[in-house]
């Protein structure tokens, strides 16, 4: 039996976008095994969007975990304003309520971003290759030339 590391009430199993996870009747905090965090950020992003770190920042949390009971680590989520709680052994993830949705927005984000930064260098690509043509050039040097 699993109890909440807030507020000790007995966690009851979930699907949580189909994802198997522990929630708290109570406070709405949801434990997510170690590999169910992936899982989670891949409703909404694919492999390549989750490249990267995820734990920044890391210091003591006030949790303890609720597989191993030793004290966990809380850490800024990619960089973000998100304190989510890890188990140092590799148990889970501890999210506050809410925090699950945090987490899908941080990863839409992040898609949006990186959809817009190719995007632009595609379009910076496709200007390079303009300038490239012999007509562009003498376009522009008409436009600096000397004249009679």
């Amino acid at each position: 039996m699993l109890k909440c590391p807030r507020d000790g009430t007995e966690l009851r199993t979930e699907s949580y976008r189909g994802i198997e996870v522990f929630r708290c009747p109570e406070c709405n905090g949801r434990w997510l095994e170690n590999d169910e965090l992936g899982e989670l950020e891949a409703t909404v992003a694919g492999e390549e969007e989750r490249l990267g770190t995820i734990e920044y920042a890391q210091t003591e949390s006030e949790l303890l975990c609720i597989v191993c009971s030793r004290r966990m680590v809380a850490f800024n989520y990619r960089a973000y304003n998100l304190q989510l709680d890890t188990c140092e052994e590799l148990h889970g993830y501890w999210l506050d309520a809410g925090e699950e949705n945090r987490v899908r927005d941080i990863l839409k984000e992040r898609v949006h971003g990186l959809q817009r930064a190719a995007s632009a260098e595609e379009s910076w690509r496709r200007f390079l290759q303009s300038m490239r043509t012999p007509s562009t050039w003498d376009n522009i040097r008409g436009l600096f030339g000397r004249r009679p």
